[in-house]
């Protein structure tokens, strides 16, 4: 079947006799079992829930993967990928991150004796340049986030098996209906479900899919070990999200291309950061290891002032730290969702204060678009009273 038929089509209930086309939420914690010293399929929902059961199967089916496994949010997913390391071993991470995941691999990791470093992941020479002996995995994101550069899964796949590593992608800005890494390579691939997945802003859940069955047994074992399974109502969500993936994204990706297009043209608009634009970094190596441009944008002003000001006056796009929604929304990275990076690496990596990340959701791509516009305009104006941005023509 094809990716939107396999959306809907799928086992929603094993075993039930009754066929329920919905999955049931089992919301339970416990489950009696036939005997005292042997224990059937479900015992303890930390362990294994139907609910979350037909949840991890579909993520599986769509990412081609072993298996794939829920958890409580995107960042417990990444951090039971760094469990399958040891006091002494190594991560050579891509130096654009999340900063939630930056936080986890740099103020939190190295406790368990676990080091990190940060490498130019797009710059396959320099990045192998940093391997050392004790490099186990090999982690980045594609596009990144955020400025949406990009990486080669299947050079960095090749890289990492050359030295005994393992390859971890974050695949959250694409879903699995957009780029599957594991076809391309890489050994593990993480989500934070909280983005696309859901696409309602109403979970926080994170995913491990994994391509081979040893590592499956780990990621099971730790998802398990230290309780960070999803629970069955979130599970519900979830798997009834996924039913709109791509519907939700075929929607954003039409109006994400119309307004990077049209950021382009405002003369306050220094730079924009778009996949599907032509003269973006990396847009021909995107075209080839993903389907889609995807729906987040960034753009940089050159003044910080100047973006929060439009951020501020944006009336549709909301001011908030995700990505992915149904809503679209506008934040100032720098300040938000990655102010854990220290502003000395922020500056090393050509990532302003002034960087402005909008995540486009379905609305009218025309009513957005107004919206950026009366938003420009509104920050000039306020501004301009006072004598500020003598260095920009008036946005148009």
């Amino acid at each position: 079947m094809k990716f939107a038929s396999q959306l809907v089509n799928f086992n929603a209930c094993p075993s039930d006799p009754f066929r329920p086309v919905a999955t049931p939420i089992y919301q339970t914690a416990t489950f009696e079992q036939e005997h005292a010293d042997q224990f059937g399929q479900y015992d303890y929902s930390r362990s294994g829930n139907p609910t979350r059961t037909v949840l991890e199967e579909q993520l599986a089916r769509l990412e081609n993967a072993d298996r794939a496994f829920a958890f409580a949010s995107g960042l417990a997913a990444i951090s039971s990928v760094t469990r399958l390391l040891s006091a002494g071993d190594e991560i050579l991470a891509c130096d654009d991150l999340y900063g939630g995941t930056y936080r986890l691999f740099s103020k939190i990791l190295h406790r368990t004796g676990v080091q990190v470093r940060y490498a130019d992941a797009c710059d396959l020479e320099r990045f192998a340049a940093a391997i050392t002996p004790e490099t186990r995995l090999l982690y980045t994101e594609t596009p990144t986030n955020p400025l949406l550069r990009i990486c080669d899964i299947r050079a960095l796949a090749d890289l990492a098996h050359g030295h005994g590593a393992l390859l971890c992608v974050d695949n959250s800005a694409m879903s699995p209906y957009l780029q599957n890494p594991l076809d391309l390579g890489a050994d593990i691939v993480v989500h934070s479900a909280t983005k696309y997945l859901c696409g309602h802003s109403d979970v926080t859940a994170g995913v491990v899919a994994v391509r081979s069955p040893e590592l499956a047994e780990q990621i099971y074992f730790l998802q398990n070990g230290e309780g960070s399974a999803l629970g069955p109502f979130d599970s519900y969500l979830l798997l009834r999200s996924l039913k709109t993936l791509k519907l939700r994204l075929d929607c954003q990706q039409s109006s994400a291309r119309k307004i990077a297009e049209h950021l382009n043209t405002r003369p306050a608009v220094q730079r924009v950061y778009y996949p599907g634009l032509a003269g973006h970094p990396g847009h021909d190596l995107h075209a080839q290891q993903a389907r889609g441009a995807g729906a987040v944008i960034s753009f940089a002003t050159g003044s910080f002032e100047l973006s929060k000001r439009i951020a501020e006056a944006a009336r549709i796009f909301r001011i908030s730290v995700s990505f992915g929604s149904v809503n679209s929304s506008i934040s100032l990275p720098g300040s938000m969702s990655h102010a854990s990076i220290p502003a000395e690496v922020r500056r090393g990596r050509a990532f302003g204060a002034d960087l402005v990340r909008l995540s486009i959701g379905i609305e009218d791509a025309g009513d957005l678009i107004d919206d950026l516009t009366q938003a420009f305009e509104r920050a000039w104006a306020k501004e301009s009273t006072i004598g500020g941005w003598s260095t920009y023509a008036v946005p148009k």
